[in-house]
């Protein structure tokens, strides 16, 4: 028998400094803290193997980071096995910059290129380091997980899925090629349209469908102490927390609604907050707005629609919580093995074309003497202006770059997880995963459920861009395009076979 022992710790890695906000095409210097950002560790063990799960509300693990946590645990827990912490971020645009200062340019998992405060001026604006952000919050991360590891103790888990409208699909298609449209605006770099485009108008003549659907599965594992008591839970929703993407304030966004809601219903017990494949998908409704409109101002009141969203998610997450909980709960299980297996594997790179090249030549030939402004604005609005010049310009470097280096790198490695726990199972991948990838995945399981964690950290490595599938590449559009793929849709069946084949390995017919 292999009896299980959890241990949870949570940490606030908020700060009250004047840190970058990335998540946009421009830098954001936060002006205080709306809502707590969380760190949030589980540890499960079953004396053979164990899993750390670690969630934080940031928009992404970048490079740096997860070694760093690896690290700092190493030193806190002699001898742990820290290769077995599976980091991931819960995709808010609201959290701290933990990015490193000296860096040029920085590529968000978003495909989005957030400058280094160091290259922008910044005349009238304090920044705090990221540096020491990052240095806090590897120390909050690694010090949870400590925590979670000296306080495991004889328990049990309980597992199942439900249903909570979180996500819906945020890429439109059209008849017609867009970018051949007579006001069509291109070159920036920051749009490569076609047939497909992220957050298109849904009030267009040439209007077709969404480009795929959305995925309203919540997969839920449930913990209990040795008599039965709830102790925390991991939610997997496919969807990235961006409600309140374009705010200054720092946030976990709808996530800290939902802590809110189950801990009213629940008290306060932890949680580890999970983005299952989301690439193609946000909780924004494009083409029923002024219902939504409606149903806020009934339901809530005046005031700002993008909190509504948030309530109206968190009302829905706590709702499926709950309802799976009831019946989930008849089954705990305290004696589950654990196999937890963490593989390099390398897929094959999205690479630029000739053609490709020669844009992002022409496109930074023109950008690369554009002078920074530095009057005749507010110190906000030249931030604001200099810093998506700034942006625009890393875009067509990177594109440079890697174009430079394919031939000898034409692979893209990864680390990647594939957990089982009794008849569940985790995989995990680094990116902004398409769904239809997901699907793949769960369909060729053998597992009862699998649940799909995207965005989490790899070793020496920055984190994030997205994976589109083929008919995304097709499609066109922001999130399939040179500047936001680094893996192509062939590297993607790659990552799905591998998980498959992990999967199947680690499997049982009896779950023992």
């Amino acid at each position: 028998m292999s009896e299980l022992k959890i241990g949870w710790a949570t940490r606030n890695i908020s700060t009250d400094k004047p840190v970058n906000i990335p998540g946009q095409f421009h830098m954001r210097i936060s002006k205080g803290v709306r809502d707590p950002l969380l760190v949030n560790a589980l540890l499960i063990d079953d004396g053979k193997d164990l899993v750390v799960f670690l969630s934080a509300d940031l928009v992404v693990i970048r490079s740096q980071l997860l070694d760093e946590v690896r690290a700092k645990t190493a030193k806190l827990v002699k001898g742990f096995p820290v290769e077995k912490i599976i980091m991931n971020a819960t995709h808010a645009h609201t959290g701290a910059s933990h990015y490193a200062d000296g860096t040029a340019w920085s590529q968000t998992a978003t495909g989005s290129s957030t400058p280094a405060p160091a290259r922008i001026p910044h005349e009238g604006i304090e920044i705090a380091s990221s540096d020491e952000y990052r240095d806090f919050l590897s120390t909050q991360a690694a010090e949870a997980i400590r925590d979670a590891y000296n306080t495991r103790a004889p328990g049990g888990v309980a597992y199942g899925y439900g249903y909570a409208v979180v996500a819906h699909s945020r890429r439109t298609v059209y008849f017609d090629d867009t970018s051949l449209r007579p006001d069509a605006v291109g070159g920036n770099g920051f749009r490569v349209d076609g047939h497909g485009v992220m957050y298109g108008n849904t009030n267009d003549d040439n209007f077709s469908h969404y480009e795929a659907g959305a995925d309203h599965f919540i997969n839920l594992l449930y913990t209990f102490d040795a008599q039965g008591k709830l102790t925390g839970a991991v939610i997997n929703v496919p969807c990235p927390s961006q409600n309140s993407e374009s705010d200054w304030q720092l946030s976990a966004d709808y996530w800290h609604d939902v802590r809110v809601a189950i801990e009213r219903r629940f008290g306060p017990i932890h949680l580890v907050s999970q983005c299952a494949a989301a690439g193609d998908l946000s909780p924004r409704i494009l083409h029923y707005r002024k219902a939504q409109t409606r149903r806020f101002k009934l339901k809530y009141g005046d005031g700002d629609n993008r909190i509504h969203e948030r309530k109206d998610i968190a009302e829905r997450i706590s709702e499926a919580f709950a309802e799976v909980l009831a019946w989930a709960q008849k089954d705990i299980r305290t004696d589950l093995p654990i196999t937890h297996v963490v593989k390099t594997i390398n897929l094959q790179r999205r690479l630029i074309s000739n053609d490709e090249l020669a844009f992002a030549q022409r496109e930074y030939d023109k950008l690369k003497d554009e002078p920074y402004k530095t009057s005749g604005d507010t110190p906000q609005n030249l931030l604001v202006y200099n810093s998506k010049l700034e942006a625009q310009r890393n875009r067509f470097q990177r594109i440079l770059s890697r174009y430079a280096t394919q031939q000898q790198s034409p692979m893209l490695p990864m680390e990647l997880h594939v957990l089982r726990i009794g008849d569940v199972a985790f995989a995990t991948n680094r990116f902004e995963l398409y769904m239809d990838y997901m699907h793949r995945i769960q369909a060729r399981s053998p597992f009862a459920q699998t649940f799909v964690v995207q965005l989490t950290g790899v070793p020496g490595a920055d984190g994030g861009t997205y994976l589109a599938t083929e008919r995304g590449v097709a499609d066109k559009g922001y999130s399939a395009c040179l500047f936001c793929n680094l893996v192509s849709p062939e590297g993607g069946q790659q990552l799905v076979n591998e998980t498959v084949t992990v999967l199947k390995d680690i499997y049982t017919e009896d779950g023992v």
